[in-house]
């Protein structure tokens, strides 16, 4: 009875899921273009001799691989979200709007161009830093923060308005710095990060026809779905270049466009009531663990928890003698797990949600360290 009502809900009166079919030039553009730019940028990186080189540390790839597949996206998802606007140009509420997805198309933008300096230029952390706040200030300036009124509301909690302010700023930094920072360490082998963040992408566009279909909000719906779509067209058309053995990797410009993408949907989720909110950052659950892992296993081990090594979850499969293939393709099950459990349990009130949640994550610590996968021998990380 209780999955009944969830599959009665899933679809709400207020459009059809058909209407998500109007916005169709967004994924074929943001495709298209993804497709053709990556493949330019790697033949200038390799011309340019921008490539990323091992070092037989970290680095473990065979030679010289070029960089720039982050712009390659960066352009296919520019072209995406003005195909978007496009389609959105006869709506009464166009001007709102078209600010918020300026404004997440610039954030992105920003991260894309600090990620590509330190790929060139390997500037300082507290550089990176400061580039992932600047975007950050982007979506605050356009007012893309997370509804806390229901602290007063649900909670009872008598919050002042400048309180409430203050730990809007604080939340919109914290996730796009900390999503940011979780795809970059993610993006250690050929085709995880990019199939990842297209799985949790794809979870995050259901989530959005969801919303659609119920009306949650006039201007928030096709926001959301169309940055969706835009992303998952970047994506896919970067993936076929970069899936094992990689041609062009995204480097720090792919990984913190993305990042700062995924933190902006989780914010937009945030416009209405916590639930959706919530759903999204279990969708994005993959990323989540292996940062934590990677912080509480330096931690542990008396290690810097902000130097580069081999001992991230999906290294550490690697070096246990998984292939490297199918490593990939148990973090996309990972991934995918994740999602589910995300968009599932989105449809059940807050309260039950956040007992799973909360499950959910517990378990996951208790087999990251039952399998001994926060222990650490040398720089390379763990080993059996």
């Amino acid at each position: 009875m209780i999955f009944g009502d969830i599959f009665d809900s899933l679809i709400g009166p207020h459009r059809p899921p058909a209407w998500v079919l109007r916005f169709w030039p967004v994924l074929a553009a943001s495709l298209v273009g993804s497709l053709a730019a990556t493949w330019f940028c790697k033949k200038i990186a390799l011309k340019f001799g921008i490539v990323d080189r091992p070092d037989d540390l970290v680095k473990t790839h065979k030679g010289p691989i070029a960089y720039l597949g982050g712009v390659g996206m960066l352009i296919g998802l520019t072209v995406g979200i003005l195909a978007g606007i496009y389609c959105l140009r006869n709506e009464v509420l166009f001007g709102p709007m078209l600010g918020w997805l300026l404004a997440v198309l610039m954030g992105g933008a920003i991260a894309c161009l600090v990620g590509l300096m330190d790929d060139i230029l390997d500037i300082k952390p507290a550089h990176k830093i400061i580039g992932q706040v600047a975007a950050a200030v982007i979506l605050l300036l356009v007012g893309i923060v997370p509804n806390l009124d229901f602290l007063r509301e649900h909670l009872n909690l008598p919050v002042p308005y400048t309180l409430q302010t203050i730990m809007e700023v604080f939340i919109v930094v914290f996730f796009v710095v900390g999503a940011t920072n979780s795809l970059n360490l993610l993006d250690g082998l050929d085709g995880l990060c990019a199939g990842v963040t297209a799985i949790i992408t794809i979870a995050m566009l259901l989530l959005s026809v969801h919303l659609a279909t119920w009306g949650a909000s006039e201007i928030g719906d096709p926001v959301r779905i169309i940055i969706c779509l835009g992303l998952v067209g970047a994506v896919c058309g970067f993936l076929p270049f970069n899936r094992y053995p990689a041609k062009i990797f995204m480097g720090d410009a792919g990984s913190m466009l993305l990042g700062f993408m995924v933190a902006a949907m989780m914010i937009l989720f945030a416009e209405e009531i916590p639930r959706w909110w919530m759903a999204s950052i279990v969708v994005f659950g993959l990323p989540i663990l292996d940062t934590a892992v990677a912080l509480v296993r330096r931690f542990l081990n008396h290690r810097p928890l902000f130097v580069s090594d081999r001992g991230h979850i999906y290294d550490q499969m690697v070096d246990r003698g998984i292939p490297l293939k199918k490593t990939v393709a148990i973090c996309y099950m990972l991934a995918a797990v994740y999602a589910a459990i995300g968009f599932v349990m989105s449809q059940i009130r807050t309260r039950y949600a956040a007992v799973v949640y909360t499950a959910v994550f517990v378990i996951s610590g208790i087999v990251v360290w039952k399998k001994g996968y926060l222990k650490m021998e040398g720089l390379r990380g763990a080993t059996p």
